[in-house]
């Protein structure tokens, strides 16, 4: 059980890097903008002609401020996304997607909950009775402070769903929301109920932040320790600025009569202070408590623990960990950015952040005692230790006493932090054993495939062996070593390979395929709409097999299998004709959703169309850019060009209405779709609109299948029109014999 937890604390750690990666240099734009815009800053030292407004210095430190903080200020939706594709196994695009998607849920519903119990009031206002901070604008949304908290809780959750269901077979009527379809779709519905819970959960753990402020102002150098702490410890969840902004806003943090007025909050006495610096002997260090400490553990300390984590990675490592580690650094130093520092180790080595807390939080207590007073704007980096200490004298500051003592904050981090990962091997910046872990990962797949037999085989045999139908799909492709190209549509295979010659048609449709069409080096294998499912699982077969070539007489097999379609058309031909004499049991009428001119499927210009390889029915070629509902009835799917749709009738005929030949390659361009997945229409209701010309210019043919996916083995197509039609008039009938 430690090993398992272990293993997916390293892998959440990792799945880290991506947004941590963005976090140095968006620190360096949010402290160099944030400290040289300060209208205190830029009046205290004269720099007006050159840092003022309507400068163009003035004007570039504005850009590069709202740059940082459109990162920071967007921080939990980045990490949400970034969370959510480290920890996706496969078709990490899609669980990307869907932790966007869910995360504007979950934000969603907490802010309908919050109207709903009048926290937030008709004209957007928040409620009086309402803590301070505890509410604020997400992406746009009015939303609880969860902060990075947030973002992790829907990309660990995402990324859940997305292993669990991305494979997904759902019954045929439903099959096009299958596999990675249906992960967005088991999301959105998963945290809209995760919002309203949050709602419910989240105020409470805010509340007792608030309520922790009163023990600390009360408590002397203890309770500057214990301030120091809890900031600290709530960095993760994205709360330290609720329990912090009173005591640097308001009388939570004490209050000064300064120049004659009554000023509140430290950070505000400070600054009201530094006003009136002349007729002051000393800042006070009681109103600089809850900051001071900062420079000490984000100047000297932080980088120790830097230093630790670099030379305890891995020799073949150290230059890529020293790459992070140094831009990590540099940003704390300077800005007092410290979490791209703090969470390298914080989730793969959680012991290690417990050490940060403690000895950050002494840090703030042993300036308050050493009487050391420099203030900020921002954060406790070198910009603001320079400007707010270093400039305002020694006499003013006591700024020369955080360098002995960040000395000794710089070996105290070097070597606890040292002492531990090496003592119990955390998994810091370096020192992740990559090649282990995917062999780890590998065996679990594989026993995971085999229903939890045992597996005797080594771990390298352990990666060939795959699903029989994904390794009957390669074989009758040619092998691995002959396929170029994996994708699909709505309800092909499409393959592209190097030698057709290679490709089994036979062992293809042994797979459950009904047809297979050749285009050059283009293959498409008709599955119908759990195609996405199959190529899911084809590339996880092919990511696992070496550079086979199967090619088994193929040519053989491809002549034997044409005999017996031949045979199999001649027999069924028979069939139908023998149905013909007989009368149908009931008829259910198909009306034409084009104005053009109708004709037998078999004239499509379409080698698996005219097969019938996805259904029967007929084709239009339409005069009119408008495409109607063919009868009363459910749109079921929207493919995502847009060139086609499927759609059942209220008499239970399943249809798919497949707008031109190769359209989906145009990638949704001339089609404007004025339906969605789920809505009931009536006969005649536009479905969509066409750009006839773009589309006649565009793609090989507009002739449009319109095709009945799942008939019976005793329903029968029988023409109607052939020729000019209307739309809304009868195309063609599905008669019902009796079996």
């Amino acid at each position: 059980m430690k090993d398992k937890i272990f293993g997916v604390l390293q892998r959440v750690g990792r799945s880290f890097m991506l947004p941590i990666a963005i976090l140095p240099v968006a620190g360096l734009l949010l402290g160099l903008g944030s400290s040289f815009t300060n209208t205190t800053t830029i009046e205290t030292y004269g720099l007006q002609w050159l840092l003022g407004d309507k400068t163009i210095l003035h004007a570039l430190l504005v850009i590069m401020n709202a740059v940082g903080s459109a990162i920071f200020d967007n921080l939990p939706l980045i990490f949400a996304v970034g969370v959510a594709i480290g920890m996706a196994k496969k078709e990490k695009e899609v669980s990307a997607l869907s932790a966007v998607i869910a995360y504007f849920v979950m934000n969603v519903s907490i802010n309908a909950m919050l109207k709903i119990s009048g926290k937030i009031l008709a004209d957007g206002s928040i409620a009086k009775d309402v803590l301070d901070g505890t509410i604020t604008s997400v992406c746009g949304i009015q939303s609880l402070q969860m902060g990075v908290f947030g973002g992790i809780i829907v990309g660990l959750g995402v990324a859940a769903l997305h292993n669990r269901f991305y494979k997904i077979e759902l019954p045929n009527a439903l099959s096009f929301f299958g596999g990675t379809r249906f992960v967005p779709i088991i999301s959105t519905v998963v945290y809209l109920f995760v919002g309203i819970l949050m709602y419910f959960i989240w105020p409470t753990v805010q509340n007792g932040i608030y309520a922790l402020g009163g023990v600390v102002t009360g408590t002397g150098y203890f309770g500057t320790l214990l301030f120091g702490i809890i900031k600290r410890a709530l960095i993760p969840f994205g709360l330290h600025h609720v329990f912090y902004m009173p005591f640097w806003q308001t009388a939570v943090g004490g209050t000064m009569e300064v120049a004659g007025h009554m000023v509140e909050g430290g950070q505000n006495i400070f600054f009201a202070q530094l006003a009136d610096s002349a007729n002051i002997a000393h800042f006070s260090a009681d109103a600089t408590r809850y900051f001071s400490g900062e420079f000490i553990f984000m100047i000297f300390g932080l980088p120790g623990a830097a230093l630790a984590m670099y030379k305890c990675a891995k020799p073949e490592k150290k230059k890529q960990a020293g790459s992070l580690l140094l831009s990590a650094t540099l940003a704390c130093m300077f800005t007092g950015i410290t979490e791209p520092l703090e969470f390298s180790f914080l989730f793969v080595a959680p012991a290690l952040f417990a050490v940060q807390v403690v000895l950050a939080g002494s840090a703030y207590m042993i300036a308050h005692i050493l009487n050391i007073a420099v203030g900020l704007t921002f954060s406790g980096g070198l910009l603001d230790f320079f400007l707010f200490g270093i400039l305002q004298g020694n006499e003013k500051t006591s700024w020369m006493l955080v360098i002995p003592v960040g000395i000794v904050y710089f070996l105290l981090y070097y070597f606890i932090f040292s002492f531990l990962i090496k003592r119990f091997d955390f998994k810091t910046p370096g020192r992740e054993d990559d090649d282990t872990e995917t062999k780890l990962y590998t065996k679990a797949d594989v026993n995971e495939r085999k229903a939890a037999k045992d597996v005797k085989n080594s771990d390298e045999k352990a990666g060939t062996v795959a699903d029989e139908l994904s390794q009957t799909i390669s074989r009758g492709l040619g092998g691995k070593a002959n396929i170029s190209d994996v994708d699909c549509c709505a309800t092909r295979l499409r393959i592209t390979v190097i030698d057709p010659d290679k490709v089994n048609d036979a062992l293809l449709k042994s797979t459950g395929a009904s047809g297979v069409v050749h285009k050059g080096q283009g293959v498409q294998i008709i599955y119908g709409p759990r195609v996405t499912v199959i190529k899911s699982d084809l590339e996880d077969y092919l990511a696992s097999v070496t550079e086979e070539h199967f090619e088994d007489d193929a040519v053989e097999n491809n002549t034997a299998d044409a005999s017996k379609t031949k045979d199999s058309n001649t027999s069924s031909d028979k069939a139908q004709d023998s149905d013909v004499e007989s009368e149908p049991t009931s008829t259910v009428i198909i009306s034409s959703p084009m104005t053009g001119i109708a004709a037998d499927l078999s004239t499509a210009p379409d080698e698996a169309f005219a097969g019938k390889m996805m259904g029967d029915g007929a084709v239009v070629t339409p005069e009119e850019g408008v495409v109607v509902a063919p009868e009363d009835g459910t749109v079921l799917f929207v493919f995502d060009t847009k060139h086609a749709l499927g759609f059942t009738t209220d008499s239970g005929i399943g249809m798919i209405i497949h707008v031109g030949i190769d359209t989906v390659k145009l990638e949704g361009k001339g089609f404007d779709v004025q339906v969605e997945a789920g809505c009931h229409v009536n006969k005649g209701d536009e479905l969509m609109k066409l750009d006839l010309d773009y589309l006649k210019a565009n793609a090989p043919s507009v002739t449009t299948p319109v095709i009945c996916t799942e008939l019976k083995d005793n329903q029968k197509i029988r023409l109607i029109t052939d020729g000019p039609i209307k739309a809304g008039e009868p195309l063609y009938a599905v008669d019902t014999y009796e079996k």
